[in-house]
């Protein structure tokens, strides 16, 4: 699995881990409680990318024995339907954590529907209230992304105390979140994004680099401090002359895994992390409402 002698940072693997971890901690809370933690994740149209996400999280809300209560909605679904949809899912005891997943069609407005969650049920970790419990170093619901890469950095023992951290995307799914997470286990964060001038420049004295823009193979290697940590947010989808199509992340894996110590593959890198750190927020929003 090693490239030269870079390790690859195995989020996949981890992810296992941990979901067997939730699934004994499941069991038990069950045998107390008289139910299991309930996630709900609503999907309105068909983008397909969208239908294969909502299927994994399905799949691993099983494995671990999380109640799923997936609901499907037709593309031209109004606002005023979702949202009452929301609110009575924020009623539902047996609802512990709720999902809107995006992109959503045009019509809607996603921000708003998010600020609809009640944020303890909020299994994404993107309401403001949330957010604004992260930036005050509060105990909280996180973003699952930014979550997921804080928890393998850590699986793997990669030191960020007054590490040169930097971070190419700035959204508020990955870039900001991560950016505070950063911050708070002492790192020295830069953000960058599609406006910055000297990329390179800036990324080559990262001692941390996370590329979470969505631009596939953006980072190549002589973009890379040798010896840096380089963990690949980005998932995309790129077609070859002959039409296959495979996954790519944000970092040219091939050449950058020559000059990194540590490098996340695209597929089975944060992928299955957030996914992870999904279930576990759908836990701990069902440990809270029984205390």
């Amino acid at each position: 699995m090693d490239s030269g002698n870079t390790r690859l940072l195995d989020g996949k693997a981890l992810a296992q881990q941990l979901q067997q971890h939730l699934q004994a901690q499941v069991l038990q809370l069950q045998s107390i409680n008289g139910r299991p933690p309930g996630l709900a994740v609503l999907m309105v149209g068909d983008n397909p990318a969208s239908a294969a996400y909502v299927r994994n999280k399905e799949r691993a809300c099983t494995q671990v024995g999380i109640a799923s209560y997936g609901r499907h909605f037709p593309t031209e679904t109004s606002q005023t339907e979702l949202e009452e949809a929301i609110h009575a899912l924020n009623q539902d005891e047996s609802v512990d954590g709720i999902l809107v997943q995006l992109p959503l069609p045009k019509h809607l407005d996603a921000v708003s529907l998010l600020h609809q969650i009640h944020p303890d049920k909020d299994a994404d970790g993107l309401h403001p209230v949330n957010l604004g419990r992260l930036v005050r170093g509060e105990a909280g619901l996180r973003s699952c992304t930014p979550a997921g890469v804080m928890r393998l950095l850590q699986e793997y023992e990669i030191e960020l105390k007054g590490k040169q951290a930097v971070v190419v995307g700035r959204s508020i799914l990955v870039g900001k979140p991560l950016t505070m997470m950063l911050l708070e286990a002492d790192a020295t964060v830069t953000v960058a994004h599609s406006q910055t001038q000297n990329l390179t420049e800036i990324t080559r004295n990262a001692d941390i680099l996370v590329a979470a823009v969505g631009r596939p193979e953006l980072i190549t290697a002589q973009m890379v401090k040798p010896g840096a940590v380089v963990v690949d947010v980005g998932i995309n989808r790129v077609t070859d002359n002959t039409g296959k199509s495979r996954l790519v992340g944000d970092v040219c894996f091939d050449s950058v895994a020559e000059v990194a110590q540590f490098i996340t593959p695209v597929p089975g890198g944060i992928g299955p992390m957030t996914v992870a750190m999904l279930l576990h927020n759908t836990v701990l929003s069902y440990t809270k409402a029984h205390s």
